[in-house]
């Protein structure tokens, strides 16, 4: 039911954007055969689009000028499919940083009828994920919750454990959630500090609205960059400037963004700010990169980066004799 569901979805949207199609652009586009477009189209119909078509082997579809779409109808069951399947995207993080997925699900939730709602949240209640080693779990119900209270702009009081178990009360003014590929990150300005935060999803245990609606004048530019800041160098108490002499690309697949922030130094060369508990762990670290890189800062770091090559040197140098 989620694939016919899609598949209409995609059909219409592919009518929309030209003035026709074959059947066999169609079917092609869709990677489905011509008799699967056919019936796709005489559903379209039944439903309520006005698709047209011509005879002939060079013949196509084409939406009627001038008719405004309507909404694509789905019955209990494939808008419980649908809701499904959009929770999983969202979840798994098969779309990577886009949140169409969890977009979607939100406008999706707010329309449903409220069996199917109920049936939906009943499914959220029994079904249980197994996260991957080393990543928390979020429940569907506060991602849809964060995700709300983004759309909103609107104050809330938010309960929260922070990376030492510790806990908090806070008014935020929500902005926007980001996916780094493991974990969901919630962004939004802590008033009390008056700053732009980021705080890990998982570890929101109530988000209360208060009514009050804000105006976000000064959101970060890109939250996604104030994540990849805030999670690479944010929970230590060192942070180390490095010169890669490789394109951005390259150094992304060397040293993730999610380990360090990186910033262009012209088309051959990337300087990346990488954190790390003390000078002595950053050295290890530089130094298991196996690559050529040059400490810009600070000063222990690049000490401690010496004598650590140094020390494997010697000691190479003493098997050999």
């Amino acid at each position: 039911m989620l694939s016919t569901s899609a598949r209409l979805l995609r059909l219409v949207s592919l009518l929309a954007v030209r003035p026709a199609w074959t059947c066999g652009e169609l079917a092609e586009r869709m990677e489905v055969t011509e008799r699967t477009v056919r019936r796709d189209v005489a559903r379209l119909r039944e439903i309520g689009y006005a698709v047209e078509s011509d005879p002939g082997p060079w013949g196509g579809y084409r939406l009627r000028p001038g008719t405004r779409t309507p909404p694509l109808v789905l019955d209990d069951e494939e808008a419980l499919a649908v809701a499904v399947g959009l929770r999983e995207a969202a979840l798994s993080g098969a779309l990577g940083g886009d949140q169409a997925a969890l977009s979607a699900l939100l406008k999706l939730r707010q329309v449903l009828p409220r069996r199917v709602a109920d049936r939906l949240g009943d499914m959220d209640a029994a079904f249980v994920q197994t996260p991957r080693a080393g990543e928390a779990q979020i429940g569907p119900g506060m991602l849809l919750e964060l995700a709300a209270a983004c759309r909103k702009a609107e104050r809330a009081r938010m309960a929260y454990r922070d990376w030492q178990g510790r806990a908090s009360v806070r008014d935020v003014d929500p902005y926007r959630l980001v996916h780094t590929g493991q974990r969901w990150y919630f962004v939004a300005r802590d008033v009390e500090r008056g700053a732009w935060r980021t705080f890990r999803a998982d570890r929101v245990e109530r988000l209360q609205p208060t009514g009050r609606p804000v105006d976000l004048t000064d959101p970060p530019p890109d939250p996604a960059l104030l994540v990849s800041r805030a999670t690479a160098t944010g929970p230590y108490a060192l942070c180390a400037t490095i010169r890669l002499p490789m394109p951005m690309d390259q150094a992304l697949r060397l040293i993730p963004s999610s380990v360090g922030v990186h910033r262009s130094d012209g088309p051959e060369a990337t300087i990346v700010d990488v954190g790390g508990p003390d000078a002595e762990g950053l050295a290890t670290y530089l130094l298991r990169l196996d690559a050529p890189l040059r400490v810009l800062s600070p000063d222990d770091v690049r000490e401690a980066l010496l004598r650590r090559a140094r020390a494997v040197i010697e000691s190479n140098e003493g098997q050999e004799s």
